[in-house]
């Protein structure tokens, strides 16, 4: 019986994740919830799951969810109760699933006991990818993947000598936008943005994929999760999000990972691994597809990919710039203050403007994110 955390568990993925926890109730057991704001659904669950600690992000929800809560389990609230209830809580998995930056410091409590982290942000290994998987090396601390493409490429590797693969190849569902022009795009709103076309997610991870700043930050995490050089990582778009990615051996041969889209099953191997057990999901029928089509992304309408390349490129502090530059700017575009084309030139330019630090130690790192919000909300563009 595995003690389970899940961090971020009324969005997407920790929805997903309790559903896992229901049909694999006897091997996992939910010990830890923690959400954002969305007090009433956090009682919900942890009315359901019962566990030991429940924790809220905002700290004026703590009365009502010390209210309803049941007995047993401790309510509390802040980002500081949080790495105090994933440092302290018996737990064995931590699922990492808060949109953005806010799952970086509990995880590093996370790996600091040693414990396996089921990773869903992306963020955390964007940010802080070289402190994040030292520290966990160091720890004894098992990294597993949850990003469906990350998962892929992690089943696709396992038993295989790493000098027997040639590349990685992450594939993009494309997003809503895929055959667009920019002029077009530049009219595209919210609410077009949210419709993808073969995965339900949240609106961050949605809109990311809209701008392919999903894969640009999938790659950078791809970077140090498999510990492969930027110049062994490729990106194909693949709309039918059924091969959810692949790797490609020395001899030229290729083995993929396929499954209907749906994010229970990165979740659930997480939680289950090293094995593949029944859980009521939807087996692929390949005689209903239909055809499965490639096709290389364009970066001159799509140039999240070449920022990443950049950021990876330069080092140090310049992928938390590239990441929070991208946060800032999701931001503002769903406050309708920039227009969905802004959001590549919000990056660009804060990308640009930053001053270059190799150094990315924690204290490094934390102030490179800040200093690049503060200049990606304050920029100004002229159409």
């Amino acid at each position: 019986m595995k003690r389970l955390a899940i961090l971020g568990s009324t969005g997407s993925i920790g929805e997903n994740a309790l559903k896992v926890a229901r049909a694999q109730k006897d091997r996992v057991r939910v010990s830890l919830l923690a959400a954002g704001r969305n007090v009433k659904r956090l009682i919900e669950q942890a009315n359901e799951f019962r566990p030991d600690v429940a924790v809220i992000a905002d700290p004026a929800l703590l009365p009502d969810l010390r209210a309803g809560v049941p007995d047993g389990c401790e309510a509390c609230a802040g980002a500081c109760a949080l790495c105090d209830a994933v440092a302290e809580t018996p737990l064995d998995v931590v699922l990492v699933a808060i949109v953005g930056t806010g799952g970086f410091l509990p995880t590093l409590e996370a790996i600091r006991r040693g414990l396996t982290i089921a990773l869903a942000s992306k963020e955390v290994l964007v940010m802080a990818g070289r402190l994040v998987m030292t520290e966990a090396k160091r720890r004894h601390a098992r990294i597993l993947p949850v990003d469906s493409e990350h998962s892929a490429i992690f089943q696709c590797m396992e038993g295989r000598g790493r000098g027997e693969i040639a590349e990685l190849v992450l594939t993009a569902s494309g997003g809503p936008f895929r055959k667009k022009t920019l002029a077009e795009m530049d009219e595209m709103t919210w609410n077009q943005a949210l419709n993808h076309p073969t995965w339900s997610m949240g609106p961050k991870v949605t809109v990311d994929s809209a701008t392919l700043m999903n894969k640009a930050l999938e790659l950078i995490e791809a970077r140090w999760l498999f510990d492969f050089p930027p110049e062994k990582l490729r990106v194909l778009i693949h709309p039918q999000s059924i091969v959810h990615s692949m790797i490609r051996f020395q001899d030229g041969s290729m083995l993929a990972q396929m499954s209907v889209p749906d994010m229970r099953f990165p979740i659930q191997y997480a939680l289950t691994w090293p094995a593949h057990v029944e859980g009521g999901l939807e087996p692929l029928d390949l005689t209903a597809v239909g055809p499965l089509s490639f096709e290389t992304p364009d970066e001159t309408r799509f140039p999240s990919l070449g920022f990443a390349r950049e950021a990876l490129r330069i080092g140090g502090t310049a992928p938390a710039v590239l990441n929070a530059a991208n946060e800032v700017a999701f931001a503002r575009f769903r406050k309708g203050e920039i227009r969905f084309t802004d959001i590549w030139r919000v990056v660009e330019r804060t990308l640009e403007s930053q001053p270059r630090r190799d150094d990315d130690t924690l204290d490094a790192i934390l102030s490179a994110d800040a200093d690049a919000r503060e200049f990606a909300e304050r920029l100004t563009l002229n159409h």
